[in-house]
């Protein structure tokens, strides 16, 4: 029953039960058994076709679910995921204002330096991975940059901060292009980052992005860039293939 309502929720056109029968390898009537059971529950249902489809009662309690969980909560096993592979702190932001908010983070195992970052902290949004990642989504041309800027002049914790509007233009632009910011001891020296964008809520429109936040000296910038597929498939919850190094 539990494979046949897996595999009814790859299918969200419907499926006939011949096919469900071959893709299971189960024979049919067993199959029709588990769908009679499922469609007395409400979990499954069948259209005018005659083909079977995820019923109104699992989508129910799915949403329900989802909606009642806090991004946070969504977001911490990720990030134990990608702390235990990295042994670098990994956050959770969303974005208010002109700042980054920390909603979540996970530090290494004890014994690894820490940073010393908290849940409810701020930095500035055009300093961090997190928050050009969640600007270039907001902002998508000059004008808007300029606009969100306004009369105060953006900060400049390092050397390497950007804080003009053709600048973050450029970087926003980038950061659209390739799925992924990065924040190259821009915040802090000593301290760089990779972030992605977190779907919690909507596939197109982020909730909030995840970083992972190292050492230069211990895990280079283009560690983190080079391991991106792994990343990309923690956040994403597809299945991995090998370790990091």
């Amino acid at each position: 029953m539990l494979a046949v309502l897996l595999e009814l929720g790859n299918h969200p056109n419907g499926i006939s039960l011949e096919n469900l029968s071959r893709l299971i390898d189960s024979p049919k009537p067993t199959i029709h058994r588990a769908l009679a059971s499922l469609r007395r529950s409400g979990l499954a249902t069948q259209d005018f076709h005659g083909h079977y489809l995820l019923g109104d009662e699992f989508l129910r309690i799915a949403f329900t679910h989802q909606e009642a969980r806090p991004d946070h909560v969504r977001a911490q096993p990720i990030l134990q995921q990608l702390s235990d592979r990295f042994g670098e702190t990994v956050h959770y932001a969303v974005l208010e204002g002109r700042d980054v908010v920390y909603r979540s983070k996970v530090d290494p195992p004890s014994g690894a330096m820490k940073l010393t970052s908290v849940v409810g902290g701020r930095n500035p949004a055009h300093a961090t991975g997190v928050g050009k990642l969640l600007l270039a989504y907001a902002l998508p041309d000059v004008e808007s940059i300029a606009h969100w800027i306004g009369d105060r002049p953006l900060t400049k914790p390092t050397r390497k901060t950007l804080a003009m509007p053709a600048e973050l233009h450029a970087a926003f632009k980038q950061i659209r292009d390739q799925g992924y910011a990065v924040d190259d001891q821009e915040n802090e020296p000593g301290l760089n980052c990779i972030a992605l964008a977190a779907h919690f809520s909507s596939p197109t429109k982020p909730s909030g992005a995840i970083s992972i936040s190292a050492l230069a000296y211990r895990t280079p910038l283009k560690r983190l860039v080079d391991d991106l597929d792994a990343i990309m498939a923690i956040i994403s919850g597809r299945p991995q293939t090998g370790t990091a190094a």
